[in-house]
């Protein structure tokens, strides 16, 4: 069972997700925020998303403990990956070091390439 947290978010699995859909609104109400992209080298060399005047940053899943100084300060986080898999994953490690802002973005990549920018490939 789905519980609004407020317009644009959602908690599914104990975690706060956003969707695609809803994700540029969401920047608008969160200037500050960080989109952080979770996914493997490749996967960001392939296709990212961008959203014009949003700080993004790419750390592979495997990557963070190990770089989780440059996260530092940074909240909210939103951050995807290709499905919303590993980014749902992100997002729990995250809260759990003590992140009070972070969100999945529900689907990743591929269903903002389908719902929001047809531009962005699909792979």
């Amino acid at each position: 069972m789905k519980a609004h947290a407020s317009n644009f978010e959602e908690r599914t699995m104990n975690t706060a997700a956003i969707a695609v859909v809803d994700l540029k609104d969401w920047f608008a109400a969160h200037p500050n925020a960080v989109l952080l992209d979770v996914r493997e080298d490749w996967e960001h060399a392939r296709a990212a998303i961008r959203v014009a005047g949003v700080r993004g940053l790419h750390i592979p899943m495997l990557e963070l403990s190990s770089r989780l100084h440059e996260l530092e300060g940074l909240q909210p986080v939103v951050c995807y990956c290709h499905h919303g898999l590993r980014s749902q994953q992100v997002v729990a490690f995250l809260a759990h070091r003590g992140h009070e802002s972070v969100y999945n973005l529900v689907g990743g990549i591929d269903a903002w390439s389908m719902q929001v920018d047809a531009a962005v490939p699909r792979y």
